[in-house]
């Protein structure tokens, strides 16, 4: 004699979880012996939000010629997309990459302006 093990019935039959979707429906039939999925899918959602951010700022950086708080803001927002394994990894690159740019490009024209102005005052103290 062998004794046959059946599967429960299905769980939309089940009044505690009718109109739930099948993860609640599978939490709430377990009654809370699993612990509930997370991680992913809301860090996911913050990543692409970030790359897409980075990217957004790196283009409005290099179009608009704004200057160092939006290139610092992109390239931070483009490191943390990168940090969090965001599937929109291309995005997050070229933020990074756009931002450093047009952050690189300040500042050598920052370096460029105090050299020549550094250099005219002080020739000012000499022409005296």
């Amino acid at each position: 004699m062998s004794a046959t093990i059946t599967p429960e019935a299905p769980l939309a039959n089940d009044p505690r979880v009718a109109g739930t979707t099948p993860l609640a429906a599978s939490s709430a039939a377990s009654n809370g012996s699993e612990p509930f999925p997370s991680g992913p899918v809301a860090i996911d959602d913050h990543s692409r939000a970030f790359s897409i951010t980075s990217f957004v700022l790196g283009i409005a950086s290099v179009v608009s010629g704004w200057t160092f708080f939006a290139p610092i803001t992109g390239l931070v927002f483009g490191i943390l997309a990168l940090r969090r394994n965001t599937r929109d990894r291309a995005l997050a690159l070229w933020g990074v990459w756009l931002n450093a740019v047009m952050l690189a490009i300040w500042v050598l024209a920052g370096i460029v302006a105090v050299a020549v102005f550094g250099f005219g005052a002080l020739a000012l103290v000499f022409a005296a």
